[in-house]
């Protein structure tokens, strides 16, 4: 490997901010755009202490860790004597070193501080484990992905005002051979005729947020506002409490479409509070549809003057309203950032053989059951019979 200072390098090195989300394709150059500058502080910065962390110890042989190696061997830094390869931790002559451990190694979690931290393929692990590592991290914060679906660093980390987004492509890497440039650029032209493609390109080839391949909900698109004169045509709402966030979405009517739109998505809320938030919300005049397995939570909202209603349940419901949905299209409000998150990781339960089975996962649907109950409740009596497995 012949390091070269490539457009990806030069943008990298413009970021500022503590926490670096670095949005890319395959073959931008993220790890080994990341590597040098974090090498270059090891050499500049005595006793600076950098962990680079991916899912797995195979995972990281395979890919950060021997990219470093390579790397250093390019640089002619590289010193055998100078790498504990049972650890995999390189320590400079200045003090400072360079380790490489996975998030299995749950006393490396939570064990030692660092200066610095780099998150490799960072949509393979856990919010949880991110949080265990930053606490323990004083300084800069590199995360790379390739964004296949939102996770939680779009969702809480570019929250944060010390953070900020780069995306690069492999348009970015003049290193890269033109067998590869070309190999990546096939997939726009498939992409015409083929919904796999398209989406391979966008997420691989530009950089942009995909959905995971099988995604039960694939009619939707975003859209920034809701229209002043969208008609409010429905409600749904799904309980949950101390795992599972209570979630009310409303879907609206606008020439011929239907809008949908987050209002709530939080834990730990009381009916009473579920019931002022409704009514905060303007939403009294909708009959509200909610889960059929809360009768005494629906009673209880009905005591506080909400307009509410138990959704229709029948044999395979949760296929018919997906099915539903899927039918009619949906536009989705830019601020609706849970119901997003759900769709772009709401998929197909797979078989022993990897195949694709009509049973959805039983994750990321507490916003996506809302709506469904919204949907179906409105939309029941128009399409029964069109699908065998209501009844």
């Amino acid at each position: 490997m012949r390091f070269k200072v490539t457009t990806a390098v030069e943008k990298l090195l413009k970021l500022t901010k503590r926490k670096r989300v670095i949005q890319g394709g395959t073959s931008a150059g993220k790890t080994v755009g990341i590597l040098p500058i974090l090498i270059d502080k090891a050499i500049r910065e005595p006793m600076s202490e950098i962990s680079v962390v991916s899912e797995s110890v195979p995972h990281l042989r395979r890919g950060a860790y021997k990219d470093f190696l390579k790397l250093m061997v390019s640089l002619n830094r590289f010193n055998d004597s100078q790498l504990n390869k049972s650890t995999m931790t390189y320590t400079f002559t200045n003090g400072s070193y360079i380790e490489f451990f996975s998030v299995e190694q749950s006393d490396k979690l939570r064990g030692a501080r660092r200066t610095d931290l780099y998150i490799n393929e960072a949509n393979n692990i856990s919010f949880d484990a991110y949080k265990q590592l930053s606490i323990r991290t004083s300084g800069t914060i590199w995360i790379d992905f390739n964004p296949t679906s939102r996770f939680w660093a779009h969702d809480e980390v570019l929250k944060d005002n010390d953070s900020e987004l780069l995306v690069i492509t492999y348009k970015d890497n003049e290193a890269l051979p033109q067998t590869i440039v070309d190999e990546i650029e096939s997939a726009k032209e498939k992409g015409k005729d083929s919904e796999y493609w398209a989406n391979w390109y966008n997420v691989y080839g530009l950089g942009k947020i995909g959905s995971l391949q099988g995604a039960c909900i694939t009619e939707w698109s975003e859209i920034d506002s809701l229209p002043k004169e969208a008609k409010l045509v429905s409600a749904g709402l799904d309980f949950g409490f101390t795992n599972d966030a209570s979630s009310l979405i409303s879907v609206y009517k606008y020439n011929g479409q239907y809008i949908v739109d987050e209002v709530f998505y939080q834990k730990g809320l009381l009916n009473s509070e579920i019931g002022a938030l409704i009514k905060d919300s303007n939403l009294e005049e909708i009959c509200i549809y909610a889960d059929s397995s809360e009768p005494k939570s629906i009673a209880e909202l009905k005591t506080y003057g909400i307009n509410i209603d138990s959704v229709s349940k029948g044999r395979d419901s949760i296929v018919y309203g997906i099915n539903l949905i899927n039918q009619e299209g949906i536009l989705v409000t830019k601020r609706s950032k849970n119901l997003i998150k759900e769709l772009g990781n709401y998929i197909w339960k797979v078989d022993k053989t990897g195949a694709t089975i009509n049973v959805p996962i039983d994750a990321f649907n507490h916003c996506i059951d809302a709506l469904r109950y919204a949907i179906v409740s409105l939309l029941e009596n128009k399409h029964k019979g069109e699908y065998n497995i209501w009844f």
